[in-house]
């Protein structure tokens, strides 16, 4: 299922980024040939108004074909190679912008619908992640904890600084109260990756507060400026070598983390679509070439000199560019299963 959850939300927001590119060049005057969902293999294919609409066998990308892309269609004067530094700045822009735009969505929506978290404060488990620990001890849903190794714990603060004040890996005895019974569980501890705090696997019990409309477009504005910001820290880090390629996530990762999301309910995971969202925008923001970055950077360059760089030239960089993505996505999956393996 979680498999499903996964390649449903990269294909909505690979459709969402390349839907940008699409409208910016089409209301520019571009020719658009296609607008593909995924590479490779054509699997099915429909041509509407002109463009043909493909969906292709590998889903980790898609693509939009315009004129004046290809080799014997760079002299077409309505082509993309053919337009201004600036309408070419737009379409490359667009994309990553409608990821941004699509996160501000999903957090007004989430923040007006379903509302936002806050703590209820008592010592109440509201949910139970599977696989870990606490699920494993029988654990569930709405279970008071009243001591931990015999200390009673008066709300959930305390219940966490007992988990951590014990090393990962020890055994805890919770005494618990379920349908007005108290009994004594037996849970081990244990440090997720990328932290060292011990944890059993549960999350505290909220309730949603919804949100007027005004307050949820600026929480949705607030929420995802700061997630931004977040990201970006992140990827500093990893340019400054505090963190390596090694805890990059790749495809089975990220389903991995759908799944988990997933158990939370759905306001966990639109909030990590959004995160997602955000995080692709980002990527293809940076100057790699075969990203959307390095084609703003060469008609940002084309403003300086005040000429395009020869089609083919730049053509070839970004193939270059496309085999190192391709390269760094093997390196970034390896890691994943070396991990799913690793436990």
């Amino acid at each position: 299922m979680s498999i499903l959850i996964a390649i449903l939300i990269l294909a909505i927001l690979i459709v969402v980024h390349e839907w940008g590119h699409f409208i910016v060049a089409r209301r520019i005057g571009i020719p658009v040939h296609e607008f593909s969902l995924g590479f490779g293999y054509r699997i099915l294919s429909v041509k509407y108004n002109g463009v043909e609409y493909s969906w292709r066998a590998i889903p980790l990308g898609g693509y939009v074909r315009m004129a004046g892309e290809e080799p014997g269609d760079v002299s077409n004067p309505e082509g993309f190679n053919n337009r201004t530094p600036l309408e070419k700045i737009r379409v490359a822009f667009a994309g990553p912008a409608m990821n941004f735009v699509l996160a501000i969505l999903i957090f007004i929506y989430s923040f007006a619908v379903i509302g936002i978290a806050k703590p209820v404060g008592d010592a109440i488990i509201g949910d139970v992640l599977e696989g870990k620990p606490a699920a494993e001890a029988g654990l569930q849903a709405n279970d008071r904890i009243l001591a931990v190794n015999g200390k009673e714990v008066a709300d959930w603060e305390a219940f966490v600084a007992a988990i951590r004040a014990e090393p990962a890996g020890a055994t805890l005895n919770l005494t618990i109260e379920r349908n007005g019974k108290v009994s004594n569980v037996k849970v081990d501890t244990f440090t997720a990756e990328g932290s060292e705090e011990p944890m059993i696997g549960v999350y505290s019990k909220v309730v949603f507060e919804k949100q007027s409309i005004g307050s949820a477009i600026k929480y949705g504005f607030v929420q995802t400026y700061e997630m931004t910001v977040l990201l970006f820290q992140g990827l500093g880090m990893l340019f400054t070598g505090e963190v390596s390629t090694n805890d990059l996530a790749g495809p089975v990762g990220i389903t991995s983390m759908v799944g988990e999301a997933a158990q939370g309910g759905l306001v966990y995971l639109l909030a990590f679509t959004a995160f997602l969202s955000i995080n692709l925008g980002i990527l293809n923001l940076l100057p790699i070439p075969a990203l959307d970055g390095s084609r703003i950077l060469f008609s940002l360059v084309e403003i300086v000199r005040r000429k395009p760089m020869d089609p083919e030239k730049e053509g070839l960089i970004h193939w270059f560019g496309f085999l190192f993505l391709m390269g760094l996505l093997l390196l970034v999956t390896y890691n994943d299963i070396i991990r799913l393996i690793r436990g």
